[in-house]
Parts: C-alpha cells; sequence; structure tokens
C-alpha cells in the first residue's frame, strides 16, 4: 500500500475550523487506500506564547532544559487534536509524541539532532489501518530528556520519518504555495517555480528563504527524499525539490532566485596578530557556544597584524562580542567593533556553473544604484553580499529585474 507523509505548519492547524479541514482531506486519501503519517507543527503563535510564559518567570533565557519541556507541549497539543478530529470522521487515528516513537536525538536542547527514528511503532498502527500523527520538532535524548530541533523543526522531523518509512516523497503543507524567485512581498514581480534542486534550496533556505527549516532539506538531499511543497489553503500551485537531472542547458536560466537575510550583524577584529592559528583561537570560541558564523573576510597583513571580519546572526551579537573580547585579551587584538545594521543578498541557481560574468553582472547592478558591497562570499551556485540594510530590498529588485527573473 502506497505509503504518505505529509507535514502541516503552523498556519495548517491555526484553530479548531483548520484541523477539521486537513482532517476532513486526510480521511478521503485514507479512503483511497493510502497508508498516511502526519506530521504536524504547533498552532499558529502557541510556540511564542510558551516562550513568553517561560521568560516571564525568568528575566534571563530559561534553562534549556525546561523550555524545551514546555515549548514541545506545543505540538503535542496540535498532534492531539488532529488525531481527535480524524476519529471523530470515522477515521482511525492514532497521535505519537517525540518520546513514544521514540526518535532520539543528541542532548543539545533547543538545536537538537536527530540520531535515529524506530519505525516499529509507526508500522505497526499503520497496519492496524490507522493515520499516524506525529508531534514534529521533538524528540528525546538518550538521556530520557526531552529535546526540540529547533525553528522549523517540524520539516525536519517530516523529513527523517520519510527517509525511514521509504516513502516517495514528504509533502509539505505550509501558507505559502511554493518556492519563488524572490520574497513577493519585497519583489511584486516575483516567479513561481515548479522545481528547485536540494543544493538551491539548501542555499537559499540558509540565506533567508524562510519556506522550508535547511536542516530538512539536507536530509531530504542525503536520503534522496523528493519534497513536495503546497499551500494548505488550496490551489494549483505546488514546488518540487528533487535532484537535478540532466545537463543544463545553454538557454536555461542562470539565477533561479534572489534571497534577503536582515538577522545578521558584522564584527571585526582588529589588529589581529597574523601568525597562523590565529583565526582558529578566534574563532573557535563562537563553535564551542554553538554560534554560527557566516561570511569571513581577512584583510592583507601589515606589520604583522591583519583585521579579521565575519557575521553571525543577530540574536548572538552581544555573546559573541563578549567572547571575541575575552579571547581577544589572551592573544593581543586592537578592538572590536560590530555593526548590526547590515542585510546579506544573494542570487542562486546551478544555471552559474555554465555562465561566466554573473558576478561582474551582480556587481556592476549594485554600483549603478549607489549601493556599497561591504563584504562577499560565494560557492559554485550562490553569490552573497554584505550591504547596508537600508539597501537591501532595493538590492533585492534590482537583481531581480537585472537577470530576469521575473520571466
Amino acid at each position: 500500500m502506497s505509503l504518505r507523509v505529509k507535514k502541516y505548519g503552523g498556519s495548517s492547524v491555526a484553530t479548531i475550523n483548520h484541523i477539521k479541514t486537513i482532517a476532513q482531506e486526510i480521511a478521503k486519501e485514507k479512503e483511497q487506500g493510502y497508508n498516511i503519517v502526519v506530521v504536524v507543527s504547533a498552532m499558529s503563535g502557541e510556540t511564542d506564547h510558551l516562550l513568553e510564559l517561560s521568560s516571564s518567570l525568568y528575566e534571563s533565557p530559561p534553562p534549556a532544559r525546561e523550555q524545551d519541556a514546555i515549548v514541545a507541549t506545543g505540538e503535542q497539543k496540535s498532534s492531539a487534536l488532529m488525531a481527535i478530529a480524524l476519529e471523530g470522521l470515522g477515521c482511525p487515528a492514532c497521535s505519537f509524541q517525540g518520546w513514544q516513537l521514540p526518535m532520539t536525538t543528541d542532548s543539545t536542547h533547543s538545536k537538537a539532532r536527530i540520531q535515529q527514528i524506530q519505525k516499529e511503532n509507526i508500522l505497526k498502527v499503520l497496519d492496524e489501518g490507522k493515520v499516524v500523527v506525529v508531534a514534529g520538532f521533538q524528540g528525546i535524548s538518550e538521556k530520557g530528556e526531552v529535546t526540540t530541533l529547533g525553528r522549523g523543526g517540524s520539516d525536519t522531523t517530516a523529513v527523517a520519518i520519510a527517509a525511514t518509512l521509504g516513502a516517495d516523497a514528504c509533502e509539505i503543507y505550509t501558507d505559502v504555495d511554493g518556492v519563488y524567485t524572490a520574497d513577493p512581498n519585497i519583489c511584486s514581480r516575483a516567479c513561481h517555480l515548479k522545481t528547485v534542486t536540494y543544493e538551491e534550496m539548501l542555499e537559499l533556505s540558509g540565506l533567508g528563504a524562510k519556506v522550508l527549516q535547511i536542516r530538512a532539506v539536507e536530509l531530504a538531499r542525503k536520503y534522496k527524499v523528493p519534497l513536495l511543497i503546497k499551500s494548505s489553503f488550496g490551489g494549483e500551485r505546488y514546488t518540487w525539490i528533487k535532484e537535478e537531472e540532466g545537463e543544463l542547458d545553454m538557454e536555461d536560466a542562470v539565477i533561479s532566485g534572489v534571497t534577503l537575510e536582515r538577522n545578521e550583524a558584522k564584527i571585526a577584529v582588529m589588529e589581529v596578530p597574523d601568525k597562523p592559528g590565529i583565526a582558529y583561537r578566534v574563532i573557535s570560541p563562537l563553535a564551542e557556544a554553538e554560534i554560527n558564523v557566516d561570511m569571513i573576510l581577512q584583510n592583507v597583513s601589515i606589520e604583522g597584524k591583519t583585521d579579521l571580519t565575519f557575521t553571525v546572526p543577530s540574536t548572538e551579537l552581544s555573546r559573541s562580542r563578549n567572547l571575541i573580547e575575552q579571547i581577544g585579551e589572551e592573544i593581543g587584538i586592537g578592538g572590536v567593533r560590530t555593526n548590526d545594521s547590515i542585510a546579506k543578498v544573494s542570487i542562486v541557481g546551478t544555471g552559474m556553473k555554465n555562465h561566466p560574468g554573473v558576478a561582474a553582472k551582480m556587481f556592476e547592478t549594485l554600483a549603478a544604484e549607489n549601493i556599497n558591497i561591504q563584504m562577499i562570499s560565494t560557492s559554485e551556485i550562490r553569490i552573497s553580499c554584505v550591504v547596508d540594510a537600508k539597501y537591501g530590498e532595493l538590492a533585492v529588485r534590482v537583481l531581480h529585474d537585472a537577470f530576469g527573473l521575473d520571466s
């Protein structure tokens, strides 16, 4: 019997009426003879509400273990409600929390990584003819503690289950009808994309596109699970995320999308001793604190000193600066400068591999609008530029036009 793994985001299960509507659609598919596993996020706004409750009792970030314990209840609530709604329609269903599968993770609270999913309990319930409803976003550590996977973690839960069960695809239902060439809220001429490669989606997700959690795309690529992105509110549009098929033709699109990431900050470590191992000494405290360092730039050495500049999430700026200043006292630096008024604009596309001059065109386009580039980073299919935050949206629009993405 064909197996379908379907994930519904917070906006899709925002109210009881939303849950009823989705339950009706699932029940119809079940009647058609499909085995179905449903993964749900917390109801829209529920996670923020739970975080506010915990913060009201603790001025600093609450203990990570306890915060995971409370935010995981959001998905527990929505999964039980979905199972109840299905039962009310005469469609047998059974809900599972992360620990009931079990889905084991490491012990990193709020950013846990999946280690293994036991499929026996899921298969048993499917064999009984029931719909399986899984609380996304959560698992259990080897110590027996509730863990969560980070924002968007239900996407990762769904892909991991699809890979474990050998599903043909994983369907992701959300409040958008797929992937666009740019954020339609920024660029009114953004176009819908029917197909995106894993590599492109990895770059887009990592650069600010909010359609999918990047770890979900990584898992999908690793286990070759095609992803179908659709709106839970109906409509004919969708986007497939899957492997690149065949060689690109010269006439294929060079660029697939333009993204904007606002939530970044820049740190410049001044007058760093220019000697082997010093970059490691500067960056390693951030890695140990699980702070993601993105773009890195090192200036030319002058009299044995250089400047090291990099970007971090803006929410981690204060913590990052404190760590750098601490290590700076040991290695001897000239000072630390920060800037949280930046934005990262990026162009992404597998077509770059076959077309020279893409970077030059991007830089020329930004220069024509008098937008100064502060940092540059590239990969085989992506070019990113850090610019002043006030020019971020303008940069997206002019690059979208320059590369003909409106067509």
